[in-house]
Parts: C-alpha cells; structure tokens; sequence
C-alpha cells in the first residue's frame, strides 16, 4: 500500500511539472526576440526570433492593453497596441527618435486615447497598429520613461539631442534597408547607421512586425518640419501613397511634399517600408514640443475614411 501511494505522488509531481512547463512557454505576452536576428551571423535576411500567438492574427486584435513586440537594445519593452478587427491593418510608427522627437509619441498617445473611445471610427474591415515608442532607450534618456509624459517637461534642444540614438549611439532612422550607409547624415552632422541594415533590435522588431502582418498603409511621425512626405525608395513609390499623403495633408494643413528634400537621408525607415511595397507617409510635426493632436486626429481620420 505504501509503495503504491508513493508512485500516486510521483506521477502527481509528473504532471504537475508538466502542466508548469507547458504553462511557461505557451502562456503569457507574445514576444519578440531582443535581436530577431543574430548579428554575428551576418544573415540580413534571416526572422530569427519571430513569434505570434496564435490568437494573435491580422482581423483579430490585440486588446488595448497592448502587446510586447520585442526589446531595445538596452532591453525596454517595445509595445504594439492594436484597434478594431478589420483584415487591412494601418501602422502608425512614433517615437523613433526617442527622446528627441518625444512630442511623436505624445502624439501616438493622444491617437491611442481616440481610438479607445472612439471604436466606431474605425471602419469594420480596419484594424489600426499603433507602436508609440520604437526607441524607448532614447525617450528613457531624455524623458526619463517611456510611458506617458507632459508636453511641458519636454526639455530644450540640445538637452534632446542625445536622446536621437538608441542604447548602441545608432540614429534607428539611419538602420533600415533602404539606401543604407554606415554613417548617415542628420540636418549637418554625421550618425552612426549602424554596422549593417538592421543591426539594431528596434530596426528588427519593425521589419518583423511588418513582415509578419503585411500592412495595407503606413505612417511614421517625425518633427519638426510640418510637412506631410511620400515614402519612397531607389524611386519607387507604391501604388495609393500619393492619395494617402493628399488626403493627411488636406485635412491637418500640413505641407504636402513628393519627397523629403532638407538633406539626403540614408537607411530611413518609412523609406523600406516604401521598398516593401507598403504605401507609406512620414508626416513630420511643426515643432518638438506639441502632439499637434486637432491636426493629426484630422489627418488620421481622413485617412480612416478614404480607406
């Protein structure tokens, strides 16, 4: 009899680490890892480290809550927050050049804010991806969080300026495979691109995120220019990006432009996302320091209703 409850228990421990395991790996957030791929290998190409849940499909949503999507390189959370259940999923990128251009994000809050209590302004078959923060290192650096903030603790220029780069000292908006070069130009300096096209974590995260979900438009914000710029590259521009960048402009005021054309600019992100045949605006703010929201929730809503 003894012998007999002592392997009831151990089959009891069994299952019980079992269940434990399977707990562990299949429950939880979904993530993405810090690297997606291994710089050491060389491999440009390889989605090492790409992972969805399989609840977690284009038309079926992420709760408001939001979804870990990857890290930084100074290992912050990267988060995607998704809106509506619609097939064709509009992306909209802030914060990529951290602390910076913090008012980008403070802009992507306030779009996250409207979309929460406005769900009947998205169309049925939208879904509207909102990544507020792609270099959290540097609006950690320069916010000192990556969460929400004031617009009237945003600091002055040049106490921003160090918060452009992430946790490695590279430009993000220099790391994209479009035009790549390993030093990249910034208004009359020099930035470092990276060591190759998606070195760094956060330029990883995107690609895999695009690549994974495949979106139908996009729209990246930068500051300070007020001006609204078709994404292109090696001269291609995608089909519909033109009435994507008519529609924004017409309704925020913003300048509608056919190019970016202040400086040449190398490895720019809403550029691939041209190259990947993604219709794809950057829409660049008039200053550093405001959401700019009425003009932006303008933009965004005639995007949603052209669509």
């Amino acid at each position: 009899m003894k012998q007999f409850l002592v392997i009831v228990v151990i089959l009891l421990i069994a299952l019980g680490a079992f269940g434990w395991y399977q707990g562990w790996f299949s429950g939880g957030e979904v993530r993405v890892a810090p690297n997606g791929d291994d710089p050491s290998n060389g491999n440009d190409d390889t989605d090492t480290g790409t992972t969805t849940d399989s609840g977690d499909t284009a038309g079926e949503g992420i709760d408001s809550d939001g979804t870990v999507i990857g890290s930084s390189a100074g290992g912050r959370d990267i988060v995607a927050y998704r809106y509506g259940r619609g097939g064709n999923d509009y992306i909209i990128v802030a914060g990529i050049h951290g602390g910076y251009s913090a008012n980008t994000s403070l802009t992507a809050f306030e779009l996250m804010d409207w979309l929460e209590a406005n769900p009947d302004e998205i169309p049925d078959d939208v879904q509207v991806t909102v990544i507020p923060v792609l270099n959290p290192d540097g609006l950690n650096e320069v916010m000192g969080t990556t969460d929400r903030f004031s617009a009237s603790a945003i600091p002055a220029r040049e106490e921003r300026i160090a918060g452009r780069f992430n946790a490695n000292g590279v430009d993000l908006n220099r790391n994209f495979d479009c035009d790549w070069q390993s030093t990249g130009t910034w208004q009359s300096r020099e930035v470092d691109g990276g060591s190759r096209a998606f070195s760094e974590p956060e330029s990883v995260v995107l690609r895999n995120y695009v690549r994974t979900y495949n979106p139908t438009a996009a729209v990246v914000f930068y500051s300070a220019a007020g001006e609204v710029v078709a994404a292109s590259c090696g001269g291609t521009t995608p089909s519909g990006t033109q009435a994507l960048v008519n529609a924004y402009a017409s309704a925020s005021g913003y300048t509608p432009k056919d190019s970016f054309d202040h400086y040449e600019i190398t490895g720019d992100a809403a550029n691939w996302m041209a190259k990947e045949g993604i219709p794809t605006i950057s829409v660049i703010l008039n200053s550093h320091t405001s959401a700019e929201w009425t003009q932006n929730r303008a933009g965004i809503r005639a995007l949603l209703e052209r669509h």
